[in-house]
């Protein structure tokens, strides 16, 4: 892989008095801007930004586009973050005027469509899980754990205001995040182990479960890319002990289509719209993450709810038991109709076909690479496969070095030294999306590292080589860390 030189900050690319783009006075009689800002929050000194020419500008956030690794240029084997191509025409549906040109303050008149997409995703996404209803407000996975913990949580202050259900139960093969939407919600959380074939162990849930359990986590399928065996025997415990069973919905693409969440136990799930329907991942910026509940939670979902009554929609915000807003309007709607555009285009057949494709390119995977790699868990995984690199770390390589090396025979990394529950951890998911032979090369460059770290470990220093930028200090860029240009 052929990179130019390094290309220059933008502030090196800055002369003085050239714009990008300039602008008429305004025809608008409208209060000077010392009107508008208390002078103590105004500027003394223009701020302090780069002056560049348009063209200029254009071409240098092209080229340093063209140094990127993305999903339309590359294939990302990242498991458990699901990095999948992203159709084309989900972009255009979000871009006609009907969809794009809305805007949440117009009347519920002139919102029928944009609100009957709403129903009828929140009925697509009950019919494919199970639940009775859904929320599609939250704009992201880890919004929408916060959320569902928020109505576990409102659900025992309204059962039991007395009791003091404070824990939350958490298996070691979930994600990271769920710990972390725990403890925003006022949880403890308690670890549950996995026994030796990477399930919930009953007899350590079992022993944690009690008066102060308000309910627990799982990742099914779990992070290790196992269907957890134990779910409907877990399900029975949790509930007989009072508490409620949430689950993380991230890798609901290995089973969409195939069983539904709701009827094996599940009380809550939150949906990643990136994984399993092609949205785009949220990384920050604009995401979804629905909720979809039972119907004894049913009544706590965040308001307003779009209802249909007489052939018409409507925002209904009575809803006495609510636990409010947990973001502005109905939700990153251009997100919400990109989902819907999938669906629709794939259809039941369709979305069935997705996690079937799913989980057979993940385990080609792991049949191609258990030879060369160590598998903990040598049984048919689902969406994602788990391998370990013990084996080259005792020739002083480890996943590190690995996905560096990746990174230079063109290929973005797998997840490494997570889960956390295997060692060297590699987590290598391919999506349904990928081709035969593009899983074929990826699968030739591991045997080729596998190789090479046989007859050359000393080889894997001071990786990558032939990337944009080298390998970089990281301790020393977290120690010393630098945020603004200086000269």
């Amino acid at each position: 892989m052929n990179y130019p030189e390094p290309e220059p900050l933008i502030f090196e690319h800055s002369k003085p008095g050239r714009m990008a783009v300039t602008l008429p006075d305004s025809d608008v009689d409208a209060p000077s801007l010392e009107e508008c800002i208390p002078a103590s929050m105004l500027r003394e000194e223009p701020a302090d930004l780069p002056e560049v020419g348009q063209l200029d500008l254009v071409r240098h956030f092209v080229r340093l586009s063209q140094m990127n690794m993305s999903v339309d240029t590359h294939f990302y084997p990242l498991g458990s973050c699901t990095m999948k191509y992203n159709p084309k025409v989900n972009d255009w549906a979000a871009a006609l005027p009907g969809m794009s040109r809305v805007h949440p303050y117009q009347p519920d008149e002139t919102l029928q469509g944009a609100f009957e997409l709403l129903y009828s995703l929140e009925e697509i996404l009950a019919a494919v899980s199970g639940f009775d209803a859904i929320s599609l407000q939250p704009a992201a996975g880890a919004h929408g754990e916060f959320l569902g913990l928020l109505l576990i949580r409102s659900y025992h202050k309204h059962h039991e205001p007395e009791g003091q259900r404070l824990e939350i139960l958490i298996p070691d093969s979930a994600h990271g995040t769920n710990p972390a939407s725990a403890a925003l919600c006022g949880f403890k959380s308690v670890q549950v182990n996995s026994n030796e074939f990477g399930f919930v162990d009953l007899d350590d849930l079992g022993s944690k479960l009690g008066p102060q359990t308000a309910g627990m986590m799982i990742t099914n399928p779990n992070t290790l890319g196992l269907f957890d065996q134990n779910i409907i025997k877990a399900a029975e415990m949790i509930h007989k002990t009072g508490g409620l069973l949430y689950m993380d919905g991230a890798n609901f693409n290995a089973i969409v289509g195939q069983c539904r969440p709701a009827e094996f136990g599940i009380d809550v799930m939150h949906f990643n719209l990136h994984k399993t329907f092609s949205t785009p991942h949220g990384g920050g910026g604009p995401g979804a993450g629905p909720v979809g509940v039972v119907s004894r939670l049913e009544p706590f979902l965040p308001i307003p709810r779009v209802v249909k009554e007489d052939g018409a929609y409507r925002l209904d915000s009575d809803r006495p038991l609510t636990v409010g807003r947990v973001r502005s309007f109905l939700g990153n709607f251009g997100i919400l109709v990109r989902a819907y555009t999938y669906i629709m285009m794939h259809g039941p057949e369709g979305i069935r076909r997705i996690s079937e494709n799913a989980v057979l390119n993940a385990n080609y995977i792991m049949a191609k690479l258990k030879g060369a790699y160590d598998l903990p868990y040598d049984v048919p995984c689902m969406h994602e496969c788990v391998f370990s690199a013990d084996r080259q770390a005792k020739k002083g390589v480890r996943a590190l070095e690995i996905a560096k090396r990746l990174l230079d025979l063109g290929f973005h990394a797998p997840t490494i030294y997570f889960p956390m529950i295997v060692h060297e951890a590699l987590m290598i998911e391919p999506t349904e999306t990928e081709s035969k032979e593009t899983l074929d090369k990826f699968i030739e460059a591991m045997l080729q590292i596998a190789r090479e770290v046989e007859e050359n470990p000393a080889a894997f220093q001071n990786l990558p080589k032939n990337m944009p930028v080298g390998r970089l200090d990281e301790v020393k860029a977290a120690r010393e860390l630098q945020l603004c240009w200086r000269v």
